[in-house]
């Protein structure tokens, strides 16, 4: 179930030894059983990153024990509604986006940062996101910022002239064609599942663990 756990690269994460226990008693009060994912609002200059997070975001809620709605299913029904824009979707009551789907919850997801740095011989691929999860009541439940740091491991014996090439080929494929995927469900993963300020198990969890 956790097998995104198991990624073979080096990751680097930011700030985990000052992250916080926040208080969850909103969050248990309000005990939401559904989420609702909206589309993501992108700032970075990538145009594929919401597609991205916003495909890797119901495994691990669900694996947390929440229902989750389908997101492309609710994009195309917030569409329909006449919103098409994640920005104005992110500014419109949380209250009335719950209502159209009879959900419990909201899930905002914002993309402060998505990109790959070359500098010399290494590429280096960050991703920094913002999440925040409102009641159909308009009660903030719960607000969490992850950024993970990618870079490829080029550790290993051997000539040092052999190992400068392999340093500068793994930059360029990674510049050429940077793997976004198993970095942002990482991200996902440290939000949800494993952080210190990880949702708590939802109502379903049990019946996922027979």
């Amino acid at each position: 179930m956790r097998r995104i756990l198991s990624m073979t690269f080096l990751i680097l994460l930011t700030g985990c030894a000052s992250v916080q226990k926040k208080d969850m008693s909103a969050f248990i009060t309000a005990a939401p059983r559904s989420i609702l994912v909206v589309p993501v609002v992108n700032k970075s200059l990538d145009l594929d990153a919401p597609s991205y997070a916003l495909a890797t975001l119901p495994i691990p809620l669900a694996e947390k024990g929440y229902y989750v709605f389908p997101v492309h299913t609710t994009k195309v029904i917030l569409e329909q509604e006449g919103f098409y824009e994640s920005d104005r979707i992110h500014m419109e009551d949380a209250a009335h986006l719950a209502s159209l789907f009879g959900a419990d919850s909201v899930l905002f997801v914002t993309i402060n940062r998505w990109d790959a740095q070359y500098a010399f011989i290494t590429t280096t691929v960050t991703v920094e996101i913002n999440y925040r999860l409102v009641s159909k009541d308009n009660v903030e439940l719960w607000n969490e910022d992850k950024k993970l740091v990618y870079s490829p491991n080029n550790s290993s014996a051997g000539h040092p002239l052999a190992m400068l090439i392999v340093a500068v080929i793994n930059a360029a494929v990674t510049r050429a064609a940077p793997n976004y995927i198993p970095l942002v469900q990482q991200a996902h993963a440290q939000v949800f599942l494993m952080g210190p300020n990880a949702l708590p198990e939802g109502p379903y969890t049990i019946e996922l663990k027979k």
